[in-house]
């Protein structure tokens, strides 16, 4: 390859149902909205067989997380794993639709952080949700969430979420998953799931924060995302939501001998990309 050629863009994680050769297998779940059942899945290797043995991240051996593909309903779960590699929980769909569900986890075979996807249905009457307009505040359960700063596809970029209630700022946050906040990004249209990285020391265990939680962030490129960010007061877990425009033209990767450098997609200090908090 000569001077001249461009190295390919670097693919987004959290497109694929198979990441270095891992893969997301065995999706069940209740096949219409609101009819009670169990939702499972297995990781499988190369080979076919279920892998059992994860590093845990942010507390736990794997998040799940649940998203319609219109940006809605949300979820964030830890189901559990049997001896023999099988992942459930109890599981209804709140609404009928088609859902992406991301695996995240880090095979204790190569200590990287992975993020697995697929697609599942729930039959039912659907209506879209209208796409939402970009908004950096929302409330949820009496709680106001404002975020400041920007999005870029640019260059590292920090973003800070600042909770306050009936008009005064909440310096009770909790640890939630080894940060006072849990953030996860995605990407409008294909829904790639970003890694964003809270800053700041892991908490004590019984110790209280607030009202900021600070995020790194790099989007891979220009474009929409829905962001949902996770925090944790009196026990409780709420979820607040943003639509953020990132501006800006994805950063060149360093060329490789005799090559030119190329388009890349986000990077992140654990050479991961996807949620915080994670």
């Amino acid at each position: 390859m000569d001077s001249n050629d461009t190295q390919p863009a670097a693919s987004v994680k959290g497109l694929s149902m198979e990441q270095d050769g891992f893969l997301l297998a065995d999706v069940s779940s209740p096949g219409t909205a609101g009819q009670e059942g169990t939702l499972s899945f297995m990781i499988s290797d190369a080979k076919g067989k279920p892998v059992t043995d994860f590093e845990a991240s942010h507390d736990k051996k794997l998040h799940l997380i649940m998203v319609r593909t219109d940006g809605t309903q949300f979820r964030h779960v830890h189901p559990t794993m049997d001896a023999h590699g099988l992942w459930s929980l109890p599981w209804k769909w709140n609404a009928a639709g088609s859902y992406r569900v991301y695996a995240d986890i880090v095979p204790a075979a190569t200590g990287q952080n992975i993020t697995l996807t697929r697609t599942v249905q729930a039959a039912g009457e659907f209506t879209p949700a209208t796409p939402a307009p970009a908004s950096a505040a929302d409330t949820v359960d009496g709680y106001n969430v404002d975020l400041t700063g920007t999005l870029s596809a640019s260059e590292h970029a920090m973003l800070t979420l600042s909770v306050s209630r009936d008009g005064k700022p909440v310096t009770t946050l909790q640890p939630y998953l080894g940060s006072y906040g849990h953030l996860v990004a995605l990407r409008e249209g294909d829904l790639a799931y970003l890694h964003v990285h809270p800053e700041g020391e892991e908490p004590r265990p019984g110790a209280v924060s607030g009202p900021d939680v600070k995020f790194m962030t790099e989007a891979p490129t220009p474009g929409r995302y829905l962001l949902y960010l996770d925090f944790q007061v009196d026990g409780q877990v709420h979820t607040a939501e943003f639509v953020l425009n990132a501006t800006g033209t994805p950063a060149a990767q360093p060329a490789a001998p005799g090559k030119s450098a190329g388009p890349t997609e986000s990077a992140d200090p654990g050479g991961s990309a996807g949620h915080s908090g994670h």
